[in-house]
């Protein structure tokens, strides 16, 4: 066991407890042997596993680096999208309101009630067929715009779960 340890009363004991203890210390680390020699198969498991990690890392970051590639990609498409779609909605919008002055021009001729109730229910019966047609072209442009902006995701699945099991 060590001496209980005394508190020094002045700075200067102070300074020579504090280099008494270095003093010590450091014969006791100087005693310690450091030339010990590491093993060969020890540096080479080291250099191994340091060499494995790096390249663990760098594929990680490829994927990452492709991943994020792949987001990017989506991501413009969905724009892309998006803006298609505004469009058709802006096109159909005018062409149903041509319709609609198109109707109302008609209406303004009519000569006669049985007239213009037969050009509305004419025109009742043609927006039907219209708005189906419409109703395919939106649907047909937002199943091209889920495919186009889910694409790059797709194949970045793909590919990644194909380097996985080719290095399984």
């Amino acid at each position: 066991m060590t001496e209980p340890a005394t508190i020094p009363e002045t700075p200067q004991e102070a300074v020579a407890a504090a280099s008494e203890t270095f003093e010590s210390v450091a014969k006791e680390f100087d005693a310690l042997k450091l030339d010990t020699t590491v093993p060969e198969s020890v540096r080479a498991l080291a250099e191994k596993t340091v060499n494995q990690t790096r390249e663990a890392y760098e594929r990680g970051k490829e994927s990452l680096e492709e991943s994020i590639d792949a987001l990017e990609r989506s991501f413009d498409a969905a724009g892309q999208g998006a803006t298609a779609f505004n469009r058709k909605l802006i096109d159909i919008a005018q062409r149903n309101l041509n319709s609609g002055f198109d109707l109302a021009k008609s209406l303004a001729g009519a000569k006669n009630f049985a007239e213009i109730v037969e050009l509305q229910s004419s025109f009742i019966r043609s927006q039907f067929d219209v708005f189906a047609s419409q109703a395919g072209e939106i649907r047909a442009l937002t199943t091209k715009i889920a495919a186009d902006t889910s694409e790059p995701i797709k194949g970045q699945v793909t590919r990644s779960f194909e380097a996985v099991r080719k290095t399984s």
